[in-house]
């Protein structure tokens, strides 16, 4: 159906003269090689969609070239009013991929909020809207973003000026329209990104009262990695014919190469303070299971010698923002997290992800190591398994069809390094005033751990070797808090040692 609506298009005379030449001023362009994830195309390009000047110059400005496998697909078909399905792996381009079509559709001159882009997280709730503000800067339209955590009042005032697009989460949206503050009445599509978290039971009452608030004659859109079987039951109620687009010919990007490290519980830290000193790290995010275990890592990281932002749920939502904005921008080279930035997070010089804790299940750990090797680039994921993970691993690997290997003496940085990593681009929102990213760690790749696969069932399966002590690294175990409930929880990086002290000025698109 795609291809026969830009045949259609193509045949159409042009009367705006979208070209390149009209475009915008244009970043420097990324020259790193990229993965048949994103480059196995039809040969489109964005003039072949036929959308308006304005939007060319604003997909040029942030440095898209020609469109993706997923962005050729879902454009012309959203463009037609269609419904969409839409399952493509992490970091291909979903998010221009409904954003293109939905600025297209919206018109500047009505005061009416026209489009609602729901999303799961805060954080992705920023990065989504700094991007709609980026493409759409042309189009005199107005992109609010709002989540919870943030000052209601606040929203209530903007919501005073026209706003076409609103992005946020459920929750806060569902409130201001619940106290008529926001009218959605006029509203004729909706974007649901992370469908499958969005229709997770935890949210699903919220979209539902939400849908109840926009316009009966809708698009609704979906977009995700994975859908479960609840999604059907919402596309059966909901939804109108949609068009189904299925990428994963298989889960897993194939610019990322999945290495697990067999150690023991004890010594993690140590595994990761050698993983510190060996990679050629541009930046990095280190996953962990529970929020007590984040700050006890961060303030471990910080002890041993490097850079370390956290984050995490029980933090203020200001120092959320503030972490999340100056990371993207390249002031520190690791960050230590919960699952709260599995999904959808974008940030092109993470090149290396850590599993500190090996996560409970597939879904999780697909969200975590695609935060490498964004939009077919290159990257690495290693994970930090103990006995107790073993059987985990190998039930992830067969759900996800995938072979995550042992770690090897010495890493090819082909796999992950780049020789110029100041040619990756910045932030769209920031992208002229960011500071040259950190330079790469100590290039050398020899690791002094040789490991062995663990046996699934055997109470065998020991490590050759283990990584050297290190006399500033105790394990984590020897920390106060670790075996506690939580309690006492700080509710910021209140470390100084940990982070930085921040100006007052706040991160975009709030």
């Amino acid at each position: 159906m795609a291809s026969g609506l830009v045949d259609q298009t193509r045949r159409m005379n042009l009367s705006d003269g979208t070209s390149k030449s009209a475009s915008g001023p244009q970043p420097p362009k990324d020259a790193r090689p990229q993965t048949e994830d994103v480059t196995a195309t039809k040969g489109l390009e964005f003039d072949d969609f036929v959308i308006s000047r304005e939007l060319m110059k604003g997909i040029h400005s942030a440095g898209f070239e020609r469109p993706s496998p997923i962005q050729e697909e879902t454009i012309p078909v959203a463009l037609a009013n269609r419904d969409i399905l839409a399952r493509a792996k992490n970091g291909t381009g979903k998010t221009a991929a409904f954003l293109i079509p939905t600025l297209e559709k919206v018109e500047p001159k009505s005061s009416k909020c026209q489009a609602l882009i729901l999303v799961p997280t805060r954080e992705l709730a920023l990065q989504t809207s700094q991007v709609c503000k980026t493409l759409g800067q042309y189009l005199g339209i107005n992109v609010m973003v709002t989540t919870g955590g943030s000052s209601v009042k606040d929203d209530i005032l903007r919501l005073h000026d026209p706003v076409q697009i609103l992005v946020g989460t459920p929750g806060r949206i569902a409130d201001l329209a619940r106290q008529q503050v926001l009218d959605l009445k006029d509203c004729t599509t909706v974007v649901m990104d992370e469908a499958d978290k969005l229709l997770s039971p935890e949210f699903t009452p919220t979209i539902e009262e939400l849908l109840a608030f926009v316009a009966k004659e809708r698009q609704i859109m979906l977009f995700s990695a994975t859908f479960p079987v609840v999604v059907k039951s919402f596309k059966d109620k909901h939804m109108r014919n949609p068009h189904e687009i299925n990428l994963m010919d298989e889960l897993t990007l194939r610019g990322i190469t999945q290495y697990y490290c067999y150690v023991d519980e004890k010594q993690k830290v140590h595994c990761l303070n050698t993983l510190f000193s060996k990679l050629q790290i541009n930046q990095s995010i280190i996953f962990c299971n529970s929020t007590n275990r984040v700050e006890l890592l961060a303030k471990k990281i910080t002890e041993l010698g490097y850079s370390c932002y956290y984050s995490h749920a029980k933090m203020l939502q200001s120092a959320r923002n503030r972490v999340f904005h100056d990371f993207r921008q390249g002031e520190c080279r690791n960050l230590v997290c919960s699952d709260l930035l599995t999904r959808g997070i974008d940030i092109q010089a993470v090149n290396v992800v850590i599993n500190f804790d090996f996560p409970k299940n597939a879904e999780t750990y697909l969200h975590r190591i695609g935060r490498s090797g964004r939009y077919g680039h290159l990257g690495i994921a290693i994970n930090l398994i103990n006995w107790d993970d073993r059987f985990n691993l190998y039930r992830i690997e067969q759900e996800l069809n995938t072979e995550i290997e042992a770690i090897p003496s010495a890493i090819d940085k082909k796999l992950y390094a780049y020789d110029t990593p100041d040619s990756i681009p910045k932030p769209m929102s920031t992208a002229t005033s960011l500071p040259q990213h950190l330079p790469p760690n100590n290039t050398q790749q020899e690791f002094t751990n040789k490991t062995t696969r663990p046996s699934h069932g055997s109470g065998r399966g020991v490590p050759n070797g283990r990584p050297p002590q290190q006399s500033n690294g105790s394990n984590m175990e020897s920390s106060r808090g670790y075996q506690g409930s939580g309690r006492g929880q700080r509710r910021g990086p209140s470390l100084d040692h940990t982070m930085p002290r921040y100006q007052n000025n706040g991160p975009p698109g709030t």
